[in-house]
């Protein structure tokens, strides 16, 4: 008879550690778990994309290659980082289709793009490397009409072009939401990641020596740029657009990937090494000849920023 309540107890009170324990193991943490980071690379064509690899992958082979699509992804190490390479397509409705559906498929952290681009700066050289922090949609707006009278255009009364013109065009902001927003506004521009932009100045002093055609290659970090669906290869265009958004370079790519990143809330940074004077040149424009090595350079730069990410 006595036996009986000191057992009661004993297995009372195992009871109550067990659901305290249970307890305390099974609250939610304030802490965020650890997430390993996938680095996603891309590039727009094949002498992109085939420069990333070297730098990256070299000769050895993915881990693993998951088609989508038609698109491949190829998932690798490099130096204990994470790594997934694929093309983005040519072109802004490629590249947001290709980046939206990596984001949804893979459980990528970061957005790096490295390729060639049309130098804006009539101050700098084809090989050189710039790294902006603004993109800028420059074919977002209106095409309008000329008023009989010749003394401008019809602006419709919806419209209040934020730009000068050029010609019959008049760029405008584009309509953009994300989760946290209760509706579309005009977003004038697309951010890279500061973090990543810090990463890229610290990669500077490790980035070997550049060169295209004995000229020692500059990289800049910093600055405007801009994209848009079209191969730009018009001297007047490329000086107005130098006026309007004092823009480093300007490719078809671009705004598009990191405009997908801002909607994702992805951390994105974009690379382009300089093929071209977009339009300054006489005669046939040079990017055909230049695209191979010059897309080295990008990927040179790539590697060395991707060397200074977490692991």
């Amino acid at each position: 008879m006595i036996a009986r309540p000191f057992l009661a107890g004993r297995w009372l009170a195992f009871l109550l550690i067990a659901l305290l324990a249970g307890c305390a193991t099974s609250a939610p943490s304030t802490a965020k778990s650890a997430v390993r980071p996938l680095y996603a690379v891309m590039s727009a064509y094949t002498p992109e994309t085939a420069a990333n690899e070297s730098a990256l992958l070299g000769k050895r082979q993915p881990i693993e290659v998951t088609k989508i699509h038609g698109i491949e992804f190829k998932r690798f190490e490099f130096e204990g980082h994470d790594v997934i390479l694929f093309p983005s397509g040519v072109s802004m409705v490629n590249a947001a289709m290709t980046t939206q559906l990596a984001i949804d498929r893979f459980p990528i952290t970061h957005v790096l793009f490295a390729g060639i681009a049309g130098s804006m700066n009539p101050d700098r050289h084809i090989g050189d490397v710039v790294v902006p922090e603004k993109w800028f949609h420059h074919s977002e707006g209106a095409y309008l009409n000329p008023k009989p009278d010749g003394s401008g255009y019809v602006i419709p009364q919806y419209f209040k072009p934020p730009y000068e013109n050029f010609g019959y065009h008049f760029p405008d902001h584009v309509w953009a939401i994300r989760d946290g927003m209760p509706e579309p506004k005009r977003q004038e521009f697309f951010a890279a990641d500061p973090g990543l932009l810090d990463a890229a100045r610290r990669a500077l002093k490790h980035v070997p020596a550049l060169t295209f055609e004995g000229r020692p290659s500059k990289v800049t970090i910093g600055g405007n740029a801009i994209a848009g669906p079209v191969f730009m290869d018009n001297r007047e265009y490329r000086k107005w657009a130098f006026r309007v958004w004092q823009a480093e370079c300007l490719d078809m790519e671009s705004t598009a990937v990191a405009q997908v990143c801002w909607a994702n809330r992805k951390p994105c940074l974009v690379i382009r090494s300089l093929s071209d004077l977009a339009g300054g040149q006489e005669g046939i424009n040079a990017a055909d000849f230049t695209e191979g090595p010059v897309s080295e350079h990008a990927a040179i730069v790539l590697r060395e920023i991707l060397r200074e990410l977490p692991r």
